[in-house]
């Protein structure tokens, strides 16, 4: 498998802030990477280094084969990149938009309309694409700039936190738009706030903090790390939950501890199925009554938390 972005060791510095300490990152061809971290982490200065905006004070970097610092202008003929916020010209259609665009980069008038209305169609913009952008709802616009992205059919798109702002249908449309264009063979490195856009959207993700890679893996990968699942169970009646845990701690789940919630009692799931019915087989034997049972699996919020030490 080919690899379309590579960083070793990029560092870069703004005046007395080490932006970027030594990020290194490995894609894929026909993958989603996607970059999470807290604000200030290094994100954007990395997409921006690896999209040629920046120069990077020391390490190395291709995209799609060519050196980010040496061969700037091929990294730019092969790539896309989509910012925080929608950079459309409101005054203009959406055909004019994405006209202008094809343009500007020599596809002539006639390929340029030709273009512009493939992708009207593909990110379902055609009913719209007569009307000035100003018009758009929020979600559009995205759709529109990620379109514009997409003019030069670049092999490598650059999505820097791409959702921001949107509600829940608009952000979920846009996930679809981002999956179909990996499927049909495009890398893409994702910036988000959102750890539920990373999970649905990444095949890998890499954590970073304070300029450097903490963590890297798939979502469930990452997600092991923190522990295994864990049994939530709640109980009913006066002192049942100091039954339960007798009977618990005296059945082998030592790690048995009271949740964070009133009445429920929480325990490391080491053995999966075997591990609820053995539970279950303890409270009954102590007539403890059992309201529920739940499995709950760590998310990427909790792996997060547990490697940059801040909730999200």
């Amino acid at each position: 498998m080919k690899t379309a972005i590579r960083a070793e060791g990029l560092r870069k510095r703004f005046k007395s802030h080490q932006a970027l300490d030594g990020v290194d990152l490995d894609v894929v061809e026909g993958s989603v990477l996607g970059l999470l971290g807290p604000n200030g982490a290094g994100k954007t200065t990395t997409v921006r280094v690896l999209g040629t905006l920046l120069e990077p004070d020391g390490g190395h970097a291709e995209v799609a084969g060519f050196d980010v610092v040496r061969r700037p202008a091929e990294v730019r003929r092969r790539i896309g990149l989509a910012g925080q916020y929608a950079a459309v010209d409101g005054l203009l259609t959406g055909r004019e938009n994405l006209t202008l665009i094809g343009v500007l980069l020599h596809l002539g008038r006639r390929g340029a309309r030709h273009r512009a209305g493939q992708l009207l169609e593909q990110f379902d913009l055609t009913g719209a694409a007569d009307r000035p952008v100003q018009t758009y709802s929020g979600g559009m616009r995205r759709r529109l700039d990620l379109a514009a992205c997409l003019v030069a059919s670049p092999s490598v798109l650059f999505l820097d936190e791409p959702t921001t702002g949107l509600d829940p249908v608009s952000r979920m449309s846009l996930w679809t738009a981002v999956r179909d264009l990996v499927t049909d063979g495009m890398t893409v490195l994702l910036t988000t706030q959102y750890l539920e856009e990373a999970d649905f959207l990444a095949d890998r993700v890499a954590v970073v903090d304070s300029g450097r890679v903490v963590a890297e893996g798939t979502p469930d990968e990452l997600k092991r790390s923190v522990g295994p699942d864990r049994l939530e169970i709640r109980v009913a009646g006066h002192g049942a939950v100091a039954d339960a845990l007798a009977a618990l701690r005296t059945s082998a789940f030592d790690d048995a501890v009271v949740g964070r919630d009133e009445g429920v009692i929480s325990l490391p799931l080491d053995a999966g199925l075997g591990g609820i019915a053995a539970a279950a087989t303890a409270l009954e034997k102590a007539g403890v009554t059992v309201l529920d049972f739940a499995v709950r699996r760590p998310t990427l919020d909790d792996a997060f938390v547990r490697l940059t030490g801040q909730s999200h």
